[in-house]
C-alpha cells in the first residue's frame, strides 16, 4: 500500500521541529575534506600529486546526526567518546560551537578519535585514508557513558543509536539504553550496522538500508513485496515497534505492526549519498519528537533524504528545504533562495570546475542601469549569486520612503534575468555574512567603488578569490528612476 500525507499537513509538521529535543548517542566521527587540483603525475610514482586550496573539517558520523538535527532547527544532546588527540580536540570544538546542543563527548585516554579525510579534486573523490579504533569501550567508561545517557534521555524525548561500530554501542551499552527507554517511556530509533540485530531488541524504530537488511536476514529484497517478508522477520525475531527500509533512488518502505507504508524516491538528482542516512534518522527523530505520526515522519525523512543527496559531500536538510519539496516554486521563483541554499549551489558548482561570482544591493525599482550591471557581473563568472537587502536594511540604509518596491517583488524580478543564476535576501547592513557562507570566487561591485571600499574584498582575497568593478551605465541610477516616476 502507498501511503500520502496532504502537503498541508506536512508543512505545518515541518514548523514543529523547532518543538522537538533528541538525544543522540553513538560514534563520533571527525570529518575532513582536503581540496585541491590535480596539473601533473608524480615523478617517485604513478600517482597524481594534489595541490591543495582548502580543507573542511565537520562531524562525522554521529556527529553529523547531531549537525542534521540542528540544521532542521531541532535541539539535542549529544553523547559519545573521544580521543585524547587533535581530531578528539576539533571535534569537541565543532560539535561544542553548534547552537541547542547540549555536548557530552567524553575522553578515554589513548583512544584513536575516528578521523577520515577524503582527498578531492576537479569533484573527482582521490582517495580516502581513515584513522580509528573500534574496540570496546573498558566497563569503567561504558558506566559512566550509559548514566550520562540515561539522564539525558530523561530531559529529551526521542533517542537515536547510531551505530557505526567503532566501539561506543557495545550489545551492553545498547541494551541498557533500550531498557532505560522503556522505563522512562522514550522512543528509541536505531541506525544499525553488522548483521546481528539481536543487540537492538525493543527499539521502536530500525532504519537498515536495503543491503543492511538483507545481510542480516539472509532474504531476498529485490521487491517490496521481499522487503515486507524481511522486515517482518526482524520484528517477529527482536520485537522492534518498526522498520523503516531506505531504498536508495526507489525511496523507503516503512513496515509498522498492522500496516506498510511505501515511499516513492524524491531525489531529482543524485550528486552525493554521503550522510544520506543521518539525515534521514535526523529528520525521522525530530518529527517523532514534535509528535508527528510515524507514516507523516517517515514521509518527511524521506523527502529530506531525497534533498540531501542531491547536495555535495556530507550536507544538511534545513526546514526551508524541505517546505520548498513539499510545495515547490515555479518558474523564476526557483532561484529564489536562502543565503544557506545559495552557498551550496555555490559550493556545487565548484565542484564541477564553475567559478561563482557574488554581487549585491537593493535593486530598488530594477532599471537599465542593473540590468547592464548584471550583465557584465555574469560575463565575468560562471554562475551569478545576488545578494539583495531585506525590506528593514534598506530603509535603515535609504531612509523612511524606501524601498518603493518591497523584497519579495525585487527577488523576484531580479531571478527572472536570465543573467542571474540565484537571488537570496539578507537582514544585516552589509553581505558579509552572506559572502562568508557562499565564499564566492569573484566579487563585483560597480565602478562607483574601488577595491578599498568593497565590502568582503579582503575576506574574499583571503581564501584565494578576486574582487571586480564593472562598468556604470551613465545616466541611471535608482535616485534618477524615482525621480522620473514621481515628475
Amino acid at each position: 500500500m502507498s501511503h500520502s500525507e496532504p502537503a498541508g499537513d506536512l508543512g505545518a509538521y515541518v514548523k514543529r521541529f523547532s518543538r522537538a529535543s533528541v538525544l543522540v548517542v553513538g560514534d563520533a566521527m571527525l570529518d575532513r575534506y582536503v581540496y585541491g587540483e590535480v596539473t601533473r603525475i608524480s615523478p617517485e610514482a604513478p600517482v597524481p600529486i594534489l595541490t591543495v586550496t582548502r580543507e573542511v573539517a565537520m562531524p562525522g558520523g554521529a556527529g553529523n546526526v547531531v549537525r542534521n538535527l540542528i540544521a532542521l532547527n531541532a535541539s539535542a544532546a549529544f553523547v559519545s567518546v573521544v580521543g585524547d588527540d587533535a581530531a578528539g580536540s576539533d571535534l569537541t570544538g565543532l560539535i561544542g560551537g553548534q547552537e541547542r546542543v547540549e555536548p557530552w563527548l567524553l575522553v578515554q585516554g589513548g583512544r584513536t578519535t575516528t578521523l577520515k579525510t577524503r582527498y578531492i579534486a576537479q569533484g573527482q573523490h582521490l582517495i580516502r585514508a581513515d584513522r580509528e579504533e573500534t574496540v570496546a569501550l573498558p566497563p569503567r567508561l561504558a558506566e559512566r557513558l550509559v548514566r550520562i545517557a540515561l539522564d539525558a534521555m530523561a530531559a529529551t524525548t526521542v533517542t537515536i543509536l547510531s551505530d557505526y561500530r567503532k566501539g561506543v554501542l557495545s550489545p551492553e551499552v545498547a541494551g541498557q539504553l533500550i531498557a532505560g527507554a522503556k522505563k522512562l517511556g522514550r522512543k528509541v530509533i536505531v541506525d544499525p550496522k553488522g548483521r546481528d540485530y539481536a543487540l537492538y531488541a525493543g527499539a521502536d524504530v530500525i532504519t537498515p538500508n536495503r543491503r543492511e537488511l538483507a545481510e542480516a536476514t539472509g532474504m531476498p529484497v529485490d521487491s517490496e513485496a521481499g522487503i515486507v517478508a524481511a522486515a517482518r522477520k526482524l520484528m517477529a525475531a527482536h520485537d522492534f515497534g518498526a522498520v523503516l527500509v531506505t531504498r536508495s533512488e526507489d525511496g523507503m518502505s516503512l513496515v509498522m505492526q498492522g500496516e506498510v507504508h511505501h515511499f516513492p524516491g524524491e531525489a531529482k538528482e543524485v550528486f552525493d549519498v554521503s550522510g544520506a542516512g543521518d539525515t534521514v534518522v535526523a529528520a525521522l527523530a525530530a518529527a517523532l519528537a514534535a509528535n508527528v505520526p510515524l507514516p507523516g515522519a517517515a514521509r518527511l525523512a524521506n523527502i529530506a533524504g531525497g534533498i540531501v543527496v542531491g547536495k555535495v559531500g556530507t550536507a544538511v536538510t534545513h526546514p526551508a528545504d524541505i517546505l520548498a519539496a513539499i510545495a515547490p516554486a515555479t518558474g523564476a521563483l526557483t532561484k529564489v533562495v536562502t543565503a544557506a541554499a545559495a552557498a551550496e549551489a555555490a559550493e556545487r558548482w565548484r565542484t564541477r570546475g564553475y567559478r561563482v561570482g557574488f554581487t549585491n544591493g537593493c535593486f530598488d525599482l530594477l532599471h537599465p542601469g542593473h540590468v547592464h550591471l548584471l550583465e557584465q557581473c555574469r560575463a565575468m563568472c560562471d554562475r551569478l549569486i545576488v545578494g539583495i537587502n531585506a525590506d528593514a536594511s534598506v530603509k535603515r540604509l535609504k531612509g523612511p520612503t524606501r524601498p518603493a518596491q518591497g523584497e519579495a517583488a525585487r527577488a523576484a524580478v531580479l531571478a527572472s534575468l536570465a543573467s542571474v543564476d540565484l537571488v537570496c535576501l539578507f537582514e544585516e547592513d552589509t553581505p558579509i555574512e552572506v559572502i562568508k557562507l557562499i565564499k564566492p570566487d569573484l566579487l563585483i561591485k560597480g565602478s562607483d567603488y574601488t577595491r578599498e571600499t568593497v565590502v568582503g574584498a579582503e575576506l574574499v582575497e583571503s581564501w584565494g578569490g578576486a574582487v571586480a568593478l564593472a562598468e556604470l551605465l551613465p545616466g541611471h541610477s535608482t535616485t534618477a528612476t524615482l525621480a522620473r516616476l514621481r515628475g
